[in-house]
């Protein structure tokens, strides 16, 4: 029984200390972290953290969280909001960083050694509570209410309006948009799309620690490729088909000998 104790004591005091180091911006009410969920341009911050992932599992497990997605889901406008978040360029600014930010798997790295992080999933999962609440839905009366919405017959005549709806519009003619390609051009070729840590190569000349011989910003002509006419000799190409190393003085030309 103590031993019961301890470790409910130790998953509560778990949650509430990652409750308390979430970010602040963190959506509290199951409404709106259901509009997060379905956000491609910000869902991703619930994978990066895993303290947003903690208190997401929270809510994500608990029947309210069902019932507010259950309500947008309802609404045409809500699939062509998520539906615009899709092809909206900075949703693979948001994804990206998830393979190719080391940060990332700093944070998951670390949390993966915390037994805190454990503590607060497993009381989040086994909490007697949420379990009690699942077990309830069928008496809920959000329940009824979300049956009823779905029976409704103005819910049907708000898909037979969709086409009209200034949101999918935006979607259906997204393709044709050349900023759209644009867009996911610029977000591909960004550093800041790949995490924190590349974001150093978009401003690369003037990161180079001081003293350092910067490379110029035309690299001067060589000379034409010399061809020494005594015997045995080779073409001397290194100083003259191709740039100087990094940091090094241009080679000198290679004289070609006079003629007699």
């Amino acid at each position: 029984m103590k031993i019961r104790v301890l470790v409910l004591t130790l998953a509560f005091s778990a949650t509430n200390t990652l409750a308390d180091t979430a970010a602040p911006d963190f959506p509290q009410t199951p409404e709106e972290i259901a509009k997060l969920a379905t956000d491609f341009t910000r869902n991703a911050d619930l994978l990066k953290d895993p303290k947003k992932f903690v208190p997401f599992v929270a809510v994500a497990t608990d029947p309210a969280f069902l019932f507010a997605l259950g309500n947008q889901m309802l609404e045409p406008g809500k699939w062509a909001e998520m539906v615009n978040s899709i092809i909206n360029p900075a949703s693979y600014s948001a994804w990206m960083p998830l393979a190719t930010d080391p940060e990332v798997y700093m944070k998951w790295a670390a949390a993966s050694m915390d037994g805190n992080f454990y503590a607060a999933l497993i009381s989040q999962l086994s909490d007697p509570a949420k379990t009690m609440r699942w077990m309830m839905v069928p008496t809920d009366p959000r329940t009824l209410e979300l049956l009823l919405k779905a029976a409704n017959p103005s819910a049907y005549l708000k898909w037979m309006m969709a086409p009209t709806d200034p949101r999918v519009l935006q979607a259906t003619m997204a393709p044709m948009n050349p900023n759209l390609y644009t867009g996911w051009m610029g977000a591909g070729m960004n550093p800041a799309s790949y995490g924190n840590a590349w974001q150093g190569f978009a401003t690369y000349p003037y990161a180079y620690p001081a003293g350092m011989p910067m490379m110029p910003a035309t690299v001067p002509m060589q000379t034409p490729m010399a061809w020494p006419t005594a015997p045995g000799q080779f073409p001397v190409i290194w100083p003259t088909m191709m740039p100087p190393p990094y940091g090094m003085p241009p080679q000198p030309a290679v004289a070609t000998p006079a003629a007699k």
